[in-house]
C-alpha cells in the first residue's frame, strides 16, 4: 500500500489540512490496522469486550487487530494532526480508536510541556469515545497520569465525580503512574470515595490500584483494608490482597 504523505501535526483550532484530507488519512491508517485483521480475533474480541446487549461495551465493533500490531501503525502515525486522531476516534471500529490513543501516548512522550497540555486536553475532550476499559487502560496512565504528576489533581476528582462510567476509570487508572512515583495520596482518596461504585469494572480498577500500591507499601495497604475489608465489594478486595500470602488473603476475605 503507497502511504499518503502525512501533514506535520497542528493543533486542533489551527489545523493546516482540509476535512477532506483528515478522513483521507485517517482511512489510510483504518486500511493499515485491517492488514493485521485475523479473523479469528474478530470472532474472539466481541465476547471478550462484552459487546453484547446491555453489557458495558454494546455495540462496539472489532477488526481483529492484536494491541501490538495497533502500536506499531501507531508509532508509524503518531505526529499526524489531532484532527486526524479525533477523526479516528469517532470510528465504528474499536481498533481505529485505540490506534488514535496510542497515537496519542507516543506523541506525548516525545513532546515539550507546552505540546503535552495540548494532548492532555484534547484527551480528555474525547472521554466519550474512549470507551471501553483496555482503551482507557492504554492511554491514562500515559497522558493524564504523567502530566499531572506534578500539577493539581482536581481533574481526577473531577473525573471520579462524574456520571460517566469511563471518565470515573480514567480517573482511577491515572494514578497508576503516580503509584509508581512513590505517590499514593489520589489512590487512597479516590478509593474511598468509590468504595461502594456498583460497576464491576471500577470494582477492578479500585483493587488492581490498591493492589500496585501495596506492592510498593504493603503496610498502608493492610492499613486501608483493616479499615475498610468489611464493607469493600469482594470483587475490589480479591484484586487488593491478590499478592498476600494466601493464608492472609483467607482472612481477608473471611470478614
Amino acid at each position: 500500500m503507497r502511504k499518503r504523505k502525512i501533514p506535520l501535526a497542528g493543533t486542533l483550532q489551527n489545523n493546516p489540512i482540509s476535512t477532506e484530507e483528515i478522513a483521507d488519512i485517517a482511512a489510510d491508517i483504518q486500511r493499515e490496522l485491517e492488514t493485521y485483521a485475523d479473523p479469528v480475533k474478530r470472532e474472539y474480541l466481541p465476547r471478550f469486550f462484552k459487546t453484547g446487549k446491555g453489557e458495558y461495551g454494546e455495540g462496539d465493533k472489532f477488526l481483529g487487530v492484536v494491541v501490538p500490531n495497533t502500536r506499531t501503525v501507531a508509532k508509524q502515525h503518531k505526529d499526524a494532526p489531532f484532527a486526524v486522531m479525533a477523526e479516528l476516534l469517532q470510528s465504528q471500529w474499536h481498533e481505529c480508536r485505540l490506534c488514535a490513543l496510542l497515537m496519542l501516548v507516543e506523541r506525548f512522550k516525545k513532546s515539550g510541556e507546552k505540546e503535552r497540555k495540548l494532548i492532555y486536553d484534547f484527551y480528555l475532550s474525547q472521554t466519550a469515545r474512549i470507551n471501553n476499559w483496555d482503551l482507557v487502560d492504554l492511554s491514562a496512565p500515559g497522558i493524564v497520569g504523567e502530566y499531572l504528576k506534578d500539577k493539581s489533581r482536581d481533574d481526577l476528582y473531577r473525573l471520579a465525580d462524574g456520571a460517566l462510567l469511563w471518565e470515573q476509570r480514567i480517573a482511577v487508572v491515572s494514578t497508576y503512574t503516580l503509584i509508581k512515583n512513590g505517590d499514593f495520596t489520589d489512590i487512597l482518596a479516590l478509593s474511598e470515595r468509590l468504595l461502594h461504585h456498583p460497576h464491576d469494572l471500577m470494582r477492578k480498577a479500585v483493587g488492581w490500584m490498591l493492589r500496585e500500591m501495596g506492592k510498593r507499601d504493603k503496610d498502608l495497604l493492610v492499613q486501608f483494608l483493616e479499615k475498610h475489608s468489611k464493607v469493600m465489594p469482594r470483587t475490589m478486595l480479591r484484586y487488593a490482597i491478590e499478592k498476600f500470602p494466601e493464608e492472609e488473603r483467607k482472612e481477608f476475605m473471611k470478614r
